[in-house]
């Protein structure tokens, strides 16, 4: 099911979705029937034109913008909790500079603010994320990460999961074991709409943590220039990701 969801998600978004549609079409266009050519033609040509919407920083940053409804912690919310869990976003694999796998940016923007987070309380700190195509699990890669980049130790490392529903069911049982019960969350904003339930669902009470807010482009014509496909890309596998998991539960 987990191949299967991520062959499904690489298919129908962009650019990839976009681009089969517009072959479709072109397909189509094939067609003794005129009316079958044109719908191939308009197929095609929206198919097209909203890829290159898709890839103007604006419409990427007002896709992102219901995602990210948590403000910043502050450091009143940050007192109440027992310990700080910071989310997997990717690994570096077979980083040339740095001898093999090593965590990814994303990765490294959520460590980078746990760290800050955790030298400001002094609160314990829990990694969680596997391998789930191979290489070293993601949990190993940001324990070393946050100790020889941040100095700072981690207590807990699950490195099993391999999508954010088993970051939490894994995580969970190694919290309660501890007797936490309260947890600030690290993620990129827009992840934690759907990574929130799912540490609630296990007992958890949760405090989002956000990082790497979607903020605007300083200047007017850069965010009209193609270039943020790749913010489009990810705000819509959430809007995904959101409705599989409100499916899942429907039934």
């Amino acid at each position: 099911m987990f191949l299967l969801k991520k062959l499904l998600a690489a298919l129908i978004l962009p650019p990839a979705g976009p681009v089969l549609m517009a072959l479709f079409g072109l397909w189509l266009m094939r067609a003794r029937s005129r009316r079958w050519q044109h719908g191939g033609l308009w197929l095609a040509t929206l198919s097209l034109i909203g890829l290159l919407v898709l890839s103007l920083p604006v419409v990427g940053t007002a896709l992102m913008a219901p995602l990210e409804p948590y403000p910043p912690i502050t450091p009143a919310q940050l007192q109440r909790v027992q310990a700080i869990v910071i989310l997997g976003g990717g690994t570096y694999s077979q980083a040339p500079e740095y001898g093999g796998d090593t965590v990814g940016s994303a990765s490294l923007e959520r460590l980078r603010y746990g760290a800050r987070l955790a030298r400001e309380s002094s609160l314990p700190l829990l990694v969680t994320g596997g391998a789930p195509f191979g290489g070293r699990p993601e949990g190993e890669l940001m324990g070393e990460s946050m100790e020889h980049d941040f100095g700072v130790k981690v207590r807990w490392v699950e490195a099993a999961s391999r999508d954010t529903v088993e970051n939490a069911s894994l995580s969970g049982p190694l919290l309660k074991a501890a007797g936490i019960t309260r947890i600030a969350l690290v993620s990129h904003g827009w992840h934690l709409p759907r990574a929130v339930p799912l540490f609630e669902k296990q007992g958890l009470e949760v405090t989002p943590a956000p990082t790497a807010f979607s903020t605007r482009s300083a200047s007017p014509i850069a965010a009209l220039l193609p270039g943020g496909l790749g913010q489009s890309r990810q705000a819509l596998n959430e809007y995904l990701g959101q409705l599989y998991n409100r499916l899942k539960d429907m039934i």
